[in-house]
């Protein structure tokens, strides 16, 4: 399977992005092909609701930044982990300005999996961000595969790291 990883978060060698390499390490041991993709250092900028995809656009986006290069990893994803630190109560604006122009394409047509990896130094502030995931992956009819949340407590343990890693192998 090809999963794909959109690695919302600015931060190198953060607390997200140790989730994504558990979660990859996971997924690969099974067989799987893991692509990620640090989203929070291109240039994306979010949808103008122009409506160019939907007419003369034919599905293609009018505006020419890196989403233009996220694109052909979307189509040909089996499987698309979103991964976000938690700044206020929602994923990055970097993933969400990725997840908003999916809009062009209005979903990725092969994918039929997801995963929701999340990390935060305060606990229970997941809410917003799962609620629309699963909203999000409910319109999309794709299937999630499962949600780690990590937060100051446990970020980066080896019991967390663990949980991702078990994750991805499970698939």
């Amino acid at each position: 399977m090809k999963i794909l990883v959109l690695n919302g978060s600015p931060t190198k060698n953060g607390n997200t992005l140790a989730l994504v390499n558990a979660f990859k390490e996971g997924a690969e041991s099974k067989g799987h092909e893991v692509t990620v993709l640090n989203v929070a250092h291109k240039k994306v900028n979010g949808c103008m609701a122009c409506e160019y995809c939907h007419g003369a656009g034919n599905g293609k986006c009018v505006q020419k930044d890196d989403m233009q290069e996220i694109y052909p990893y979307l189509t040909d994803a089996d499987m698309i982990t979103f991964a976000s630190p938690i700044y206020y109560f929602t994923m990055s604006a970097q993933l969400e300005a990725v997840i908003h122009r999916f809009y062009a394409i209005n979903q990725p047509q092969k994918a039929k999996y997801t995963a929701l990896l999340l990390s935060s130094y305060s606990p229970g502030v997941y809410t917003a961000a799962v609620a629309q995931y699963k909203d999000m992956i409910g319109y999309m009819g794709m299937t999630d595969k499962g949600i780690v949340t990590a937060d100051n407590s446990t970020n980066k343990t080896p019991a967390k790291l663990e949980e991702a890693k078990k994750l991805g192998a499970s698939l």
